[in-house]
């Protein structure tokens, strides 16, 4: 019995307390109770949440935004690069342009200058084959007047020698050296004319 009363007062002055901390606790925490919200876990649940969001933020947000502003920075440096390329690439094309644009009147430089020394050739060689046909045909023109010469001499040398058989013949003597020269040049004198 001894052992109830000591429960009884014991459940009596837990009971008091629990109602005076309730009452403490209901005065403290008038809204937040009103509301249905714990204030003790209520503040051990923000505690957790500022620790969440803290690790959050260092351990994935910060790498995360890093990351990010790293990809950014390559991008940008990805997109100045491209468009030096393509700068480099129509500077290159251009300057190609203006080589073969220079190879051609290059090209039509040497093609007119080697049609120039093509007709200037020509002309030369027509030149030197007039000359050198002029040439041969009064070569050929001396050796025919050579020729002729000789021919006559050899004529009038025969014809003589004939003249002077057939005389023989006639008067059936024989000149001498003298009276032969001498015969010979009047015979050849008479030709002539």
């Amino acid at each position: 019995m001894a052992l109830e009363t000591n429960n009884e007062s014991v459940s009596e002055t837990n009971t008091e307390e629990i109602v005076a901390d309730s009452y403490s606790s209901t005065e403290g925490e008038g809204i937040a109770a009103s509301l249905g919200l714990n204030s003790q876990l209520f503040v051990f649940q923000l505690i957790n949440f500022t620790i969440v969001a803290v690790i959050v933020w260092f351990m994935i947000l910060k790498p995360l935004l890093k990351k990010m502003e790293e990809r950014k920075i390559q991008i940008d440096e990805s997109i100045d690069n491209a468009k030096r390329v393509e700068t480099n690439l129509f500077e290159s094309e251009r300057q190609y342009q203006k080589k073969i644009d220079e190879a051609k009147v290059e090209a039509n430089k040497v093609i007119e200058k080697a049609h120039e020394e093509g007709v200037r050739l020509g002309k030369m060689l027509k030149e030197k084959s007039r000359s050198d046909i002029e040439l041969l045909v009064a070569q050929a023109k001396k050796n025919i007047e050579i020729d002729k010469q000789e021919m006559k001499a050899e004529i009038k040398k025969e014809t003589a020698e004939i003249v002077i058989l057939a005389l023989e013949k006639i008067l059936s003597e024989k000149f001498d050296s003298k009276k032969d020269g001498k015969f010979i040049e009047e015979v050849l004198k008479e030709v002539k004319k």
